[in-house]
């Protein structure tokens, strides 16, 4: 990494580059993996956003990606990147840094002091693990009903940017890029002139400090991830706005939830001017309908061998995956009034559970020796040498969906 990304999307900026820069979910280790080998091959940077349910300091329960804190986190990542030889750009991304960014401090409803101090000590081990952006992310609060009011969030973002930078200097750290702003506050960062409005006054606020400008901020385009879909509505006009907006104060314009989006709209983002697009849970879906498509035809296979046992992977990451709850947050608005139960009776909506939430179970030891069983009974009944070789083709076909739509292949060799 010898460019910052602020440094990545002024040069995109001033040469008119036409590409959209990939923030991907580490859902998984085989996640990573497969992003790292195309990075490799392809040439683009690779941008691994992590929000804090992912990977978080172990005094608040690390994430749930193999348990992993920010220091595990960076190290699994370097040592994957020199297993498959990987030497281009790297960026480790806090993504939805902040107060109440974990699902526990909101539903505790935290006090809003406490929320700030552990968004403080979060973002303090991200530095140390050496993360290169970070996203000033304080647009939740239980305390406040609707969205949080813009001053709030200028104010909340100031703290936190403040403390951030006093503690580089202090430690003599390398500096980090910032992202500011969400796609989720509903009326405050949507229309042009709130838009315009919040970006004007977070800039004063932050040069009367001598803090520096972000080089991303968000925006929302209408996308809306829920289930296996894009329930949004993409709106391309009110993108193009955001992005002249943005640009002209010298920000890239980063859009969240670009899941599930039909090609022929993901191949206008770089026209668009959209700086910055994520993407997470379509990984980790993929990664889940690979392995239940193997276990599938386990199951075929095994029908004629009494002896073997069954993997019972699909039966086994079903149930885990109900268990694990997390489902209810993306469930389409008319299927909101579901319970387990319900789900529970009905297969094809049991099926569309597991593989939205498979990945949040991954790294449970029922599940891991599940999988383990299957790929040997894969091997063993000839249905594939290299069972996770598959898994890892499945991912890399969904990100390379978007490697292509977004102009990104050999993008290192133009920034």
């Amino acid at each position: 990494m010898s460019k910052s990304i602020r440094e990545i999307v002024t040069t995109m900026q001033k040469n008119d580059i036409r590409a959209t820069l990939l923030g991907i979910g580490p859902m998984s280790e085989l996640v990573i993996r497969a992003t790292l080998e195309l990075g490799r091959d392809e040439q683009f940077p690779v941008m691994f956003i992590a929000s804090r349910n992912q990977i978080d300091s172990s005094e608040f329960g690390c994430g749930y990606v193999k348990g992993w804190d920010q220091n595990a986190f960076a190290s699994a990542i370097r040592n994957i990147a020199n297993q498959v030889n990987f030497n281009g750009l790297l960026y480790l991304c806090r993504d939805h840094g902040g107060p109440w960014q974990r699902d526990n401090e909101k539903s505790v409803k935290l006090p809003p002091n406490e929320a700030m101090e552990i968004a403080k000590a979060s973002y303090l081990d991200d530095l140390k693990a050496g993360f290169n952006l970070l996203h000033i992310d304080p647009t939740k609060d239980p305390h406040i009903s609707g969205s949080v009011p813009m001053d709030t969030v200028i104010g909340r973002t100031i703290e936190l940017i403040s403390y951030i930078e006093e503690q580089i200097k202090k430690m003599n750290l390398t500096q980090v890029s910032y992202e500011v702003g969400t796609e989720e506050t509903a009326g405050g960062l949507i229309s042009d002139s709130a838009f315009e409005e919040f970006i004007v006054k977070l800039i004063k606020e932050l040069d009367a400090r001598s803090l520096p400008h972000p080089a991303f901020i968000v925006g929302q385009t209408g996308t809306l991830v829920k289930m296996n879909v894009n329930a949004g509505k993409f709106d391309g006009k009110t993108a193009q706005n955001l992005c002249r907006i943005a640009k002209k104060y010298g920000l890239g314009f980063k859009e969240h939830n670009a899941d599930y989006l039909p090609i022929d709209i993901l191949k206008m983002h770089p026209e668009l001017g959209i700086t910055g697009a994520n993407v997470a849970p379509e990984f980790g879906l993929d990664e889940t309908k690979a392995l239940l498509k193997l276990a599938q035809q386990e199951q075929e296979a095994i029908k004629n061998k009494p002896d073997m046992k069954s993997s019972d992977f699909i039966s086994l990451i079903g149930k885990c995956s109900l268990d694990c709850g997390r489902w209810k947050k993306w469930l389409l608005k008319e299927d909101s009034h579901l319970t387990e139960k319900d789900i529970i009776n009905m297969p094809e909506k049991l099926k569309q559970v597991t593989m939205v939430c498979g990945h949040y179970v991954f790294d449970q030891d029922d599940i891991k020796n599940a999988r383990e069983l299957l790929y040997k009974n894969v091997k063993a009944l000839g249905i594939a040498d290299d069972p996770e070789a598959v898994v890892i083709d499945a991912i890399k076909t969904s990100i390379m969906k978007y490697v292509d739509a977004l102009n990104l292949r050999g993008l290192n060799n133009l920034i």
